[in-house]
């Protein structure tokens, strides 16, 4: 286990390595210069000089390059040229809520899907399959964002019973103490504030849910069905144990093991998908963030919201292979 750390561990800062020397250069080459955006009519070309010189701007690119990657080294992100902020206090301030968002999506893609591969395989000789298919079809077809704009449509301008935009209604008296309002307000025993924040989760947590649970649905319920022509399954059947037993404490034992692997690789595209569903819903979180941060070309905090969605990635992926392990003795014995 040390050994597979130490191995994960080389293999994340690599990684890392070359996520920032990869948006360092993109960002470089693009057109489109920051300063020119956040300067003001009036100001002179010494004033932009002066400016480009406090972001060291004025630097050849190499240079600009290893004093980023130093200063990073030392925790310091830089200051964000749009918002005058350093940007790893935005990041840490922005980080709780996406990643609630995406925890609270997760959770519930995994109990819709994991429901929907349980009635299909347990309905698999039933004229009803054929309407879980279909179900399941829809849900793999359409997209986050698409998801998001019916959700608004529907649960927000046809019948408003959701709000449509930010986490929190702004009349509420708070005093969260970390970024994690949904956790605290629980843990706080502040029922009245987590309804208001599940309120506002509620649609973006459909929007990044409903895709995933297609995926997990389809992928466990594959799994569960070769399960259950298996030998033992049958043996449990003879022995006179009910299908939905055997779905449940035979099957899905063998079954979890290859959608736990591909759930926790759709987990990093769930990730991704934020950044468009958190902007549809001025969801204040990295993903938001990340879209004003490309508009406004600010290279600190674009460099900064990449190297954190890889570092979140990297971490994930790490999780999924320990869990792999530990739901699969032979890979933990061998």
């Amino acid at each position: 286990m040390i050994g597979l750390i130490t191995k994960r561990a080389g293999m994340a800062a690599v990684t890392l390595f070359g996520v920032a020397v990869v948006v360092f250069g993109l960002l470089r080459v693009a057109p489109g210069d920051p300063i020119a955006m956040m300067i003001g009519p009036g100001a002179t070309a010494d004033d932009i000089l002066r400016l480009r010189a406090s972001y060291g701007l004025d630097q050849p690119l190499i240079n600009q390059f290893w004093i980023w990657l130093g200063s990073l080294l030392q925790g310091d992100f830089g200051t964000s040229i749009s918002r005058r902020i350093d940007v790893g206090q935005l990041l840490l301030e922005r980080l709780p809520a996406t990643i609630e968002l995406a925890l609270m999506a997760l959770l519930v893609s995994m109990v819709l899907g994991g429901f929907i591969a349980i009635i299909g395989t347990l309905w698999r000789r039933h004229w009803a399959s054929g309407a879980i298919d279909g179900v399941n079809g829809v849900l793999l077809a359409i997209p986050e964002f698409v998801w998001a704009l019916a959700l608004v449509l529907a649960l927000g301008v046809a019948f408003p019973v959701l709000p449509l935009s930010g986490r929190i209604n702004p009349s509420l008296t708070t005093d969260f103490r970390t970024g994690f309002s949904l956790l605290e307000s629980l843990l706080t025993f502040r029922f009245d504030l987590a309804a208001d924040l599940a309120r506002h989760m509620t649609m973006p947590v459909l929007a990044l849910a409903l895709p995933l649970a297609g995926i997990i649905a389809r992928v466990l319920g594959e799994a569960l069905s070769e399960a259950m022509m298996q030998d033992y399954v049958t043996l449990a059947r003879v022995k006179g144990m009910s299908e939905l037993r055997l779905i449940l404490f035979e099957a899905m034992r063998n079954a979890i093991g290859p959608t736990l692997a591909l759930t926790g690789v759709q987990f990093t595209f769930l990730i991704g998908g934020t950044v468009i569903v958190e902007k549809i819903f001025s969801y204040p979180g990295l993903g938001n963030m990340a879209i004003d941060a490309v508009v406004n070309r600010d290279f600190p905090l674009i460099q900064g919201l990449v190297l954190m969605f890889g570092v979140i990635f990297i971490l994930i992926n790490l999780l999924v292979d320990f869990a792999v392990v530990a739901f699969n003795p032979r890979l933990r014995h061998g």
